[in-house]
């Protein structure tokens, strides 16, 4: 019985003891049955998400404006020209045969003047205008060396315009690389004579001498409605051969920027590269011993008109110099042949 007590104190005492043993931090107290230990599972992890540059369009550059763009050919032949009119600013001269006026007009936002001879008789008259070549304008005077032949042409019944082109006194001064600005000033003349009611607008003929002569190149190859041109002296329709006279001529001083020009856009401001597109007959006159524009730059355009199939004379005059001494029979002679030839390609008056 004693044995029997004692077993069961025993097992009573280990049971208290079990009871009491403190169980594991943060593991609960078995119930009996086993807690499952959960097992991980495959998830998605969340990451800084971080930003991927985007293409950013690049501003479109800017192309460099073409400095000579204004200056060719083609840009001439697309602008407009004209607006205003021409005035009359005061009677110079009045003769038997016609009256000289001193005349304004605009041209680009200039004022440029010049003389306007008006034969005598009802007209509208057919129209020279004559252009002159190079003289200093510090030394310019609006009645210049071509006074004689404009005043021979009104003589023989037309209406003669002789622009002093700008930088010219008294006109305004504007800019004129490549001489182009003399060109734009004859073509806004041009377009001004519907606006002279003594003017055969339809009839137009031009003039030229030394650097006249290549300001009538530039027009002709812009303008195809000039009916007929005179080139006397002319210079050359390849500017290149142009601004290398000039500045063998200006001693270093004038030409050099010209000459600067690369051939490309060189090429575009030439009217010798548009000859082909010419439609007006021309007359061409030089001195044998000409000492300042070569007489075979006259013989040259010649044959290269005439290759292209184009109308074209050519009188050279053996012994004469530049500008035919006035009243030789060399000057009587060029003005015999040019009155005749803008007679046959611009009709005279109305009666």
């Amino acid at each position: 019985m004693r044995i029997f007590l004692c077993g069961w104190i025993l097992i009573g005492w280990i049971a208290v003891g079990c009871a009491r043993r403190p169980t594991p931090s943060g593991v609960a107290p078995s119930t009996g049955s086993p807690t499952p230990v959960p097992i991980p599972t495959g998830r998605l992890v969340s990451t800084p998400t971080v930003p991927i540059p985007t293409a950013t369009a690049l501003p479109t550059p800017t192309p460099t404006p073409d400095p000579y763009a204004d200056l060719t050919v083609e840009a001439l032949r697309r602008r407009v020209y004209g607006g205003g009119s021409i005035r009359i600013a005061r009677t110079l001269t009045v003769t038997p045969a016609f009256t000289r006026t001193l005349i304004a007009y605009p041209s680009d936002g200039l004022t440029v003047y010049g003389f306007m001879n008006v034969p005598r008789g009802k007209g509208p008259f057919p129209v020279v205008i004559v252009l002159h070549g190079y003289v200093d304008p510090a030394r310019y005077s609006t009645l210049a060396y071509t006074t004689r032949y404009a005043d021979a042409l009104a003589r023989a019944g037309f209406l003669v315009l002789h622009p002093n082109y700008r930088n010219y006194p008294p006109s305004d001064e504007g800019p004129n690389p490549f001489r182009v600005g003399y060109a734009v000033d004859v073509l806004n003349l041009i377009a001004l004579l519907p606006t002279l009611p003594q003017a055969r607008a339809d009839a137009v003929g031009l003039f030229g001498h030394s650097m006249g002569g290549g300001i009538a190149l530039r027009v002709l190859v812009v303008n195809p409605r000039v009916r007929a041109a005179v080139l006397y002296g002319s210079m050359s329709a390849d500017e290149r051969k142009n601004f290398e006279r000039i500045l063998q001529w200006s001693g270093g001083t004038r030409g050099r920027e010209e000459l600067n020009t690369p051939e490309e856009a060189l090429r575009r401001i030439s009217p010798l590269y548009y000859l082909q597109d010419l439609a007006t007959p021309i007359q061409i006159h030089h001195g044998g011993a000409d000492a300042v524009v070569p007489p075979e730059w006259s013989r040259e355009l010649y044959e290269r008109l005439r290759a292209l199939g184009k109308t074209a004379e050519w009188f050279e005059y053996p012994g004469q110099p530049h500008t035919f001494p006035a009243g030789s029979a060399a000057d009587r002679l060029l003005l015999e042949r040019a009155i005749a030839f803008f007679r046959k390609y611009l009709g005279e008056s109305v009666p």
